[in-house]
C-alpha cells in the first residue's frame, strides 16, 4: 500500500502507516519532505520502504523490522536501535545509530559527525555500521560496541576518509577502515593494527551485503587494504579521575 508524504505533519503520515502495518508486512511512503520519527519501534517481520528526504530519528529504537529509503536521511538515523536493519540509498546527517544495541545499518554514501556515538554490544547483540564514502569528524565516539566499516569509495582529490577525533573516548567494539588515513586524525587512545581472519571473515560479509543493496563490485572493493581501529585501553580516560 502506498502512502504519500508530500507536506502532511510527521504524525498524521505515522498514523497512516501504523494502520498499514496493522494488516500488511510492507508500506511504501511517497514525497517524504523531512518528516520525523518514521518507522519508530517498527518490530521484526514488517518493512517500511521511504522515497523522499527523511526527517530526524528515522528508524529510532528499531525493533526488529526493515527500513529502505531511498534518498537522504537527516540526524539521528537509528537512534539507539534494537535490532533490524536500515539502508539508505544517500547519506545521513549527524550522529547516525547513536547508542544502537543491534541490527545492521548500510548507508550508500557519506555520514556527517559523531557517526556510531555510544554503539554497544551485549552478547549476541552486536550492531553494524556499514559506510560506503567516508565519514565526519568524532567517528565512532565513546564506542564501547559493535563494528563499524568505512570504505572509502568514489573520494575525490583531497577528500578525507574521515574528519578529526576519531573513535575519540572508543573503549570497545572494532572500526575497519578501507584504504590509507593520517593517523593525526585518530584518537590517542586507539591502535591500528591488521586484520586477523576471524576480521576478515566478518568484514566480507557486510561488505558483500552493502555491495548487493547499492550494485558496487566486491572484487574491486577487496583488492584495497583495510585495517582496523581498536582502543588501546578499556578506560581511555582513567586519568583524569582521582581516586583514593
Amino acid at each position: 500500500m502506498s502512502i504519500t508524504a508530500a507536506l502532511r505533519r510527521y504524525e498524521e503520515v505515522n498514523d497512516e502507516i501504523q494502520q498499514v502495518l496493522l494488516t500488511k508486512q510492507k508500506a511504501v511512503v511517497h514525497e517524504v519532505n523531512g518528516q520525523r520519527y518514521l518507522g519508530c519501534a517498527l518490530d521484526a517481520g514488517k518493512t517500511l520502504e521511504i522515497h523522499g528526504t527523511a526527517g530526524n530519528d528515522l528508524a529510532c529504537y528499531l525493533n526488529g523490522g526493515k527500513i529502505i529509503l531511498y534518498g537522504n536521511g537527516q540526524d539521528a538515523l537509528g537512534n539507539t536501535m534494537g535490532g533490524g536493519e536500515i539502508i539508505v540509498h544517500g547519506h545521513t546527517g549527524d550522529a547516525l545509530g547513536y547508542g544502537m544495541r543491534d541490527g545492521q545499518i548500510y548507508i550508500r554514501d557519506n555520514v556527517c559527525c559523531r557517526g556510531g556515538i555510544h554503539m554497544k554490544e551485549f552478547r549476541a547483540m552486536k550492531p553494524v555500521l556499514v559506510i560506503g564514502e567516508n565519514a565526519g569528524s568524532f567517528l565512532g565516539e565513546y564506542m564501547s560496541g559493535g563494528t563499524i566499516v568505512l570504505l572509502g569509495l568514489h573520494l575525490k582529490r583531497g577528500q578525507k576518509l574521515f574528519g578529526s577525533h576519531c573513535a575519540s573516548g572508543m573503549h570497545g567494539g572494532k572500526i575497519f577502515v578501507r584504504g590509507t588515513f593520517p593517523k593525526e586524525h585518530l584518537s590517542p587512545n586507539i591502535k591500528v593494527v591488521s586484520l586477523s581472519a576471524e576480521d576478515q571473515k566478518e568484514l566480507e560479509k557486510y561488505v558483500k551485503n552493502y555491495c548487493r543493496y547499492f550494485h558496487e563490485d566486491y572484487e574491486s572493493i577487496m583488492k584495497k587494504t583495510f585495517k582496523k581501529l581498536i582502543p588501546a585501553t578499556a578506560r581511555p580516560y582513567a586519568n583524569m579521575y582521582i581516586s583514593n
